[in-house]
């Protein structure tokens, strides 16, 4: 292209046209090139831009001679960069020919390399042959080596365990026999799979080692077991871990778990024993707690503090079982714990039976012999709620000792009764309740509060109510009706209303007497019946009225006009009227004695005001016989100048 260029920068001279013909446009060179120059877009074209920005370098003025010039100038530029070319490129071949000469050698080197191989390889064919078979069969051995050490890893015990298994008599027990222990019984149990393929011989053979070292390891642990158990004769022992893990363990050989509870209940029953003797004679460490012995003049206490003690030490034996049998898994375990338990306590019911014996027979008195009653009663459920039913000899012994003191305690209530009966006393001056009533129903009321303080179950509470109030209301009934029998209508009914009242307020401070107050307000009602009536025939004598109303009552139509009678005419009945004015007036002045006498203020107002209302239907009846014309009396109004609604409205 620079040597295009400098072609069209140097044109020759254009030839002349002929003379007389016009140059034709299309044909003259120097056009079309200026034309082709002029048409070409230098912008899209690269090479031209390029070839331009190479010319730029060293053509440098612009002068008609480097413009004739450049055509040459270039040509030789263009030589020169052949030449170089040419040198280069020779030293390339050069180098490229050195390098074929070392790939040659190379090429000579690995032939002679793979013939002297070749010879090599035909020469240990043989070892090579031996040696990939002695490679096979090491890869097999190791093969084999490895089965063999994981079989004995899963189906043998390591020295290290056989040796905790086997153990001397004097070693220790410690968690890592029980992992070796349960190693043991897991290859046992793993050893099965062998017996279902073709290696039963081995399987049975590790299965015999195992049954014989199980055999060993629990004898040796059942021995340390029953050792262990032996040393807990202290009151308070503590479960070490290691001895739950032998129940755990010994679990599996019933004999042996049998065994060695029986052998903790022994030495926990020699325990418990001498823990409840120090505890009557010597007391606590340093005399605090004293004695219970201390406490024998006190009978309630003395009781109370015995099984107080027991309560304790059974709920802290089936607390050490538990700690002890807390990992066991078979079934039956709190029968387990309630028989030993039953077994420990076994031994104290003896000297407790003794004591207790003598407290109740000595009779301290029925109170307290009922509330050491309930308090026999109270230790009863509460022990049978720790323990079940299993320590039956424990509570058959307190059982027994609660039915003894019941019935010494209902003996003396009988004694006290029949003592009522031998000798009656006579009713007070003033009508009120006995001497023996009331000591009597101090000692009710003594006895109903203890049972009603009492924490013994609500159903055993009511029957020894109903018992109670039977032995002791029943006499006192019949020794106040027996008291009274010789006194008047008026006295009688005062004095039994007055004890009957005693014997109501006694009860009705305590549950479970709702029948017996009932019957014993139809008793008073009963009484009260009689002074009201006595009280209204007292105000209807002393009134004057008695007489006429009687005369009233026995009147019959039949017998002619009411007037007619000698003591029912209008002199009699004025004469009477006056009296009866007289009472209404002041109708206090007109109460019998006994009234006074009554210690209820409530009874003295009822019959008060039911005999008023006696007397008012007294006057009533009365009024309407005098009224009443057939009975022919003569101005009435001037007889009887009282309306009933007068006389009721004063006498209200």
């Amino acid at each position: 292209r620079a040597a295009a260029m400098a072609d069209t920068a140097a044109p020759p001279p254009p030839a002349a046209p002929a003379p007389g013909l016009p140059a034709a446009p299309g044909t003259n060179p120097l056009s079309r090139k200026l034309n082709k120059i002029l048409e070409t877009r230098l912008d899209n074209d690269k090479e031209m831009l390029e070839a331009l920005k190479a010319l730029s370098t060293f053509f440098v003025e612009n002068s008609l001679r480097t413009r004739r010039n450049l055509r040459g100038d270039i040509e030789r530029r263009s030589l020169a960069i052949n030449e170089e070319f040419v040198h280069i490129f020779k030293q390339v071949k050069e180098e490229l020919e050195s390098i074929n000469e070392d790939v040659q050698a190379m090429s000579s080197c690995c032939e002679d390399m793979s013939s002297r191989l070749k010879a090599a390889k035909e020469q240990t064919q043989d070892l090579i042959v031996k040696t990939t078979k002695l490679q096979a069969e090491n890869q097999r051995l190791e093969m084999k080596a490895q089965v063999a050490d994981a079989f004995i890893a899963k189906f043998q015990l390591t020295p290290d365990e056989m040796n905790l298994l086997r153990g001397t008599k004097d070693e220790p027990i410690t968690e890592d026999f029980f992992k070796a222990l349960g190693r043991v019984k897991q290859i046992h149990d793993d050893v099965k799979i062998l017996l279902r393929t073709n290696q039963q011989r081995a399987g049975l053979e590790i299965m015999e080692q195992m049954a014989l070292l199980q055999e060993t390891s629990y004898e040796r642990l059942y021995r340390w077991t029953q050792n262990e158990c032996r040393t807990l004769t202290q009151e308070s022992c503590d479960i070490s871990p290691v001895l739950a893990q032998a129940m755990e363990a010994l679990q599996d050989r019933p004999v042996l778990y049998k065994y060695t509870l029986d052998e903790f209940g022994t030495a926990r029953r020699s325990a418990v024993v001498r823990g409840f003797i120090d505890a009557l004679t010597r007391g606590g460490l340093g005399g605090t707690p004293r004695p219970i012995e201390m406490h024998s003049h006190d009978p309630l206490r003395y009781v109370g503090d015995m099984l107080a003690w027991l309560h304790q030490a059974t709920a802290s034996e089936k607390e050490h079982l538990e700690a002890m049998l807390k990992l066991v898994t078979i079934q039956g375990v709190e029968e387990n714990i309630q028989e030993v338990v039953g077994h420990i306590t076994e031994g104290v019911c003896r000297p407790l039976k003794v004591r207790i014996e003598q407290v109740i027979v000595a009779e301290p008195g029925a109170v307290l012999l009922y509330k050491i009653s309930n308090l026999l009663k109270f230790y009863h459920h509460t022990i049978s709620g720790i323990v079940g039913n299993s320590a039956a000899t424990l509570l058959t012994t307190i059982e027994e000792m609660h039915l003894l003191s019941k019935k010494i305690f209902f003996n003396s209530l009988s004694l006290h009764a029949s003592k009522l009966m031998d000798k009656v006393e006579l009713p007070p001056p003033d009508l009120g309740p006995s001497s023996a009533l009331n000591q009597t129903l101090n000692l009710l009321r003594e006895v109903l509060a203890s049972h009603d303080s009492s924490v013994i179950p609500l159903d055993a509470r009511q029957a020894d109510f109903v018992q109670v109030l039977s032995c002791v209301l029943d006499p006192l009934l019949q020794m106040c009706t027996m008291s009274a029998s010789n006194l008047g209508t008026a006295d009688m009914a005062t004095f039994m209303v007055n004890s009957l009242y005693m014997m109501k307020t006694t009860l009705a401070l305590f549950e479970f007497t709702d029948k017996r107050l009932e019957m014993l307000q139809f008793q008073i009602e009963a009484h009260l019946d009689t002074l009201i009536n006595e009280q209204a025939s007292y105000v209807l004598t002393r009134a004057g009225l008695s007489y006429i109303y009687n005369a009233l009552q026995q009147h019959k139509p039949e017998q002619g006009p009411l007037s007619n009678l000698s003591s029912m005419d209008s002199v009699s009945l004025k004469v009477a009227m006056a009296q009866f004015d007289r009472y209404l007036s002041a109708p206090d002045s007109l109460l019998m004695s006994q009234l006074n006498f009554l210690l209820s203020a409530t009874v003295k107002e009822q019959i008060i005001k039911q005999s008023t209302e006696l007397v008012c239907r007294a006057y009533s009846e009365l009024y309407a016989a005098v009224m009443d014309p057939s009975n022919e009396y003569k101005d009435p109004e001037t007889i009887l100048h009282r309306s009933p609604h007068q006389v009721q409205a004063l006498l209200s």
